[in-house]
């Protein structure tokens, strides 16, 4: 199938985002497909610009800057960024190509009329790929009221549903919040599409743990996107409660918008069971986790939908333990418990927080099969070859 795979992110971009589709993408070719990754590139020169990234044909259309600024014009880039891609596509040789499924991820949820002129013009089914549901996500962490800028939001989430034969969300509890989108048609479908990882190499890593602060522990990682979504701050104060313990640290690399906010609350509170580290290159999280002994998830307890962050996929496919903290009712919890890959809180409690993470320190010093138990449920739950088929049934029926 030629498939238009349309996203605001991917290589050379580092954000989980960015890894997953180029991933899938390079899936797509092995198993005989023809992807076009159509992506926004506010650093063109020109208006387009085609190039090979894998084998994987990406065509980057010059589009404004939606990354590293303010909320409101942010929002209007985003606003306009699907019918800017439009006008470049239309200048290209692309516009001209039938497609067979037209895919689109989201975050973020702007890109539905970019997917709705391709799949018309086409006369081919549309796959939604839906990472998070918002503007929902962001009321349950009082980021956002229910008036106006949230009703337009609302609006611009239901057409993009509105474009979808198929949508794929992350966990089993999301299924309830489409009851209603999937009645209104009897040619829709929603379903559960987890996230996927392809395996990655241990090439080494340019942090070495072993000649820093933390040496000799064992160490609790966090690599990653330090943001509002992530309600770090209960990281930090389980490092705190856990400062005595000497064998434990705990280690942060990554950027975001509280990242400076948690490294100089460190400082403040004289945390020197605590390392912080810039942003790495994807090929060097395996490098980075192979010195480590437990992976650290983090969801900020207000949320009320659900999801399966990246980083968990990358812990299990490593063999690393995890030590989640995550809003009540996530399905994450329940499988992190059924599959027995390490421990979950989600009553925001830090002593039950720090019990737990004792708990599994415990754990990995009497248990040699924990590592092979990670990577089996990755193997098992998170490839994109898994993915790939899934998507490509749901465009073909």
């Amino acid at each position: 199938m030629r498939i238009a795979l349309i996203a605001d992110t991917y290589a050379p971009l580092r954000s989980s985002a960015a890894v997953q589709l180029q991933d899938l993408a390079a899936e797509l070719l092995r198993q005989g497909h023809q992807p076009t990754v159509l992506v926004p590139s506010p650093e063109l020169g020109q208006s387009w610009q085609r190039e090979e990234l894998g084998g994987v044909e990406v065509v980057r259309l010059k589009a404004l800057r939606t990354k590293d600024v303010g909320y409101a014009r942010r929002t209007v880039a985003e606003f306009l960024m699907p019918f800017v891609m439009w006008h470049r596509l239309k200048k290209t040789p692309y516009a001209k190509v039938r497609w067979d499924g037209v895919v689109w991820y989201s975050p973020s949820i702007f890109l539905g009329p970019l997917s709705r002129k391709l799949k018309q013009a086409s006369g081919c089914r549309a796959y939604l790929i839906l990472r998070d549901i918002f503007p929902e996500w962001a009321v349950d962490m009082g980021l956002m009221g229910r008036g106006l800028p949230y009703r337009c939001f609302k609006a611009i989430e239901r057409y993009q549903y509105g474009v979808a034969d198929v949508i794929g969300v992350q966990t089993q509890a999301n299924l309830s919040y489409f009851q209603t989108w999937s009645r209104q048609s009897s040619g829709r479908r929603v379903e559960v599409l987890q996230n996927w990882l392809a395996p990655a190499q241990n090439t080494g890593c340019s942090i070495s743990l072993s000649a820093g602060p933390l040496a000799g522990r064992k160490v609790f990682v966090y690599a990653g996107n330090m943001g509002v979504a992530q309600g770090m701050g209960v990281l930090l104060d389980l490092a705190q409660q856990l400062r005595a313990r000497h064998d434990i640290g705990f280690v942060f690399v990554g950027r975001g918008r509280d990242a400076q906010r948690l490294r100089a609350q460190a400082q403040e509170r004289g945390l020197d069971n605590v390392a912080f580290y810039d942003e790495i290159a994807p090929q060097e999280i395996p490098g980075l986790y192979a010195q480590c002994a437990v992976g650290l998830v983090a969801l900020d307890p207000r949320h009320k939908t659900h999801n399966v962050p990246g980083k968990f996929l990358s812990y299990m496919q490593c063999g690393l333990p995890v030590l989640a903290t995550i809003n009540p009712g996530n399905d994450l919890e329940q499988l992190i418990n059924r599959e027995r890959v390490g421990r979950a809180c989600s009553n925001a409690s830090i002593q039950d927080l720090s019990q737990l993470a004792q708990e599994l320190v415990s754990e990995i010093a009497s248990n040699s099969d924990l590592g092979a138990r990670c990577q089996a449920l990755g193997a098992k739950l998170f490839s994109p070859e898994i993915a790939v088929r899934q998507i490509i049934s749901g465009l073909a029926h």
